[in-house]
């Protein structure tokens, strides 16, 4: 395969899925010895471990490396950097101990696979939401002597969403620090999941968009951005849907205030706040009219470019990307600056 043309951007790819092979074989580990009741978990993880078809074994392979495998792939796929960042479900399914020592040994490995490699990675820190406190404090040590853009969490945690104040240590260290909280999805927790493993819809087909759309909204009805109005979150796969429903969340939203106990006002809309908030990578959606639906509606500078490696690796993806029917300004807003600014990464001039 001939890699994509050169273009006068750097292609900066940044929602790239990254597990060190310990918390690999901890996973397996927890599927193999049912000692995990959450049906999500084991629907995933035990389809990985069940079925070591040559195309698994090779995704395995691929979400483990974080040397040249992965660069060689980049390489051929056109990508010049990946923001790498733990694949769901993170640390958020092991005990809080366990979780909080995981995401900083987690947090190291990244850290030395990006000063090896410093052209071509950066990341984002896990952390673990079991431990809010032991959290806020990794962040900072991941953020101020890592040197790490931002956090991972992969959205709820054992059935428990960010809009309780319980974690909201983790979002005044966002804030403080001002990095970005990238809020990836998982599978739906056992309240919710019985309908969509029914019909094999739990993961990415459609689950994992239902159950993050659903912790955005309640993050935002659940006022977390009145309390913390400059936290900026990133969201992927285009938003999970949000962007779509922004007309009836507002409406549907004025309709119900006045009759719910369980909401309250709200200093901006719903959809002002997923304008101004949020940002939007293109992960797993290489589909331009999606993409310049979320382009036109939430802004040239509220969309990233991601790939959605190595779950999702389309070898016509980029050049896809490249002749988006956008101007040249606005494709290396969203290759290269608009992660730039999100991310704080040093910025990069191309030669021609």
């Amino acid at each position: 395969m001939t890699p994509p043309a050169r273009v006068p951007y750097r292609r900066i790819a940044t929602e790239e899925a990254w597990l060190p092979p310990e918390i690999a074989s901890m996973y397996f580990d927890m599927v193999n010895s049912h000692v995990v009741t959450d049906p999500g978990f084991n629907s995933v993880w035990g389809f990985y471990t069940g079925n070591l078809t040559e195309g698994i074994q090779l995704l395995q392979r691929r979400l483990q490396s974080s040397g040249e495998e992965r660069i060689a792939d980049m390489d051929r796929l056109g990508i010049d950097m990946q923001i790498l960042s733990l694949t769901q479900p993170g640390v958020q399914m092991f005990e809080p101990g366990t979780a909080t020592s995981m995401a900083r040994s987690s947090n190291d490995l990244l850290a030395e696979a990006i000063a090896k490699y410093p052209a071509r990675f950066d990341g984002l820190a896990a952390i673990a939401p079991q431990q809010p406190a032991e959290a806020a404090k990794e962040l900072e040590r991941a953020v101020r002597k890592l040197k790490l853009r931002g956090a991972i969490i992969n959205s709820h945690t054992k059935g428990e969403y960010l809009d309780d104040p319980k974690f909201w240590d983790i979002l005044e260290a966002l804030q403080a620090l001002d990095v970005p909280l990238y809020i990836h999805p998982t599978t739906p927790p056992p309240k919710m999941i019985e309908p969509f493993l029914e019909r094999t819809l739990d993961a990415a087909i459609y689950g994992f968009a239902c159950e993050t759309g659903l912790h955005i909204l309640r993050m935002i009805v659940g006022g977390v951005f009145d309390r913390f109005p400059k936290l900026q979150v990133v969201l992927g796969h285009l938003g999970e849907g949000l962007p779509f429903w922004l007309a009836r969340l507002d409406f549907m939203h004025g309709v119900l205030l006045p009759r719910s106990k369980n909401l309250k006002p709200l200093k901006r809309s719903p959809s002002e706040v997923l304008r101004q908030n949020f940002h939007y990578t293109t992960s797993g959606m290489c589909w331009e009219p999606a993409v310049l639906f979320v382009h036109k509606l939430m802004g040239a500078d509220r969309i990233l470019y991601a790939m959605d490696y190595p779950y999702q690796v389309v070898a016509e993806e980029v050049p896809a990307m490249d002749n988006l029917s956008i101007n040249d300004q606005e494709k290396r807003m969203l290759f290269q600056t608009n992660a730039e600014r999100v991310f704080r990464l040093p910025s990069a001039a191309i030669s021609p």
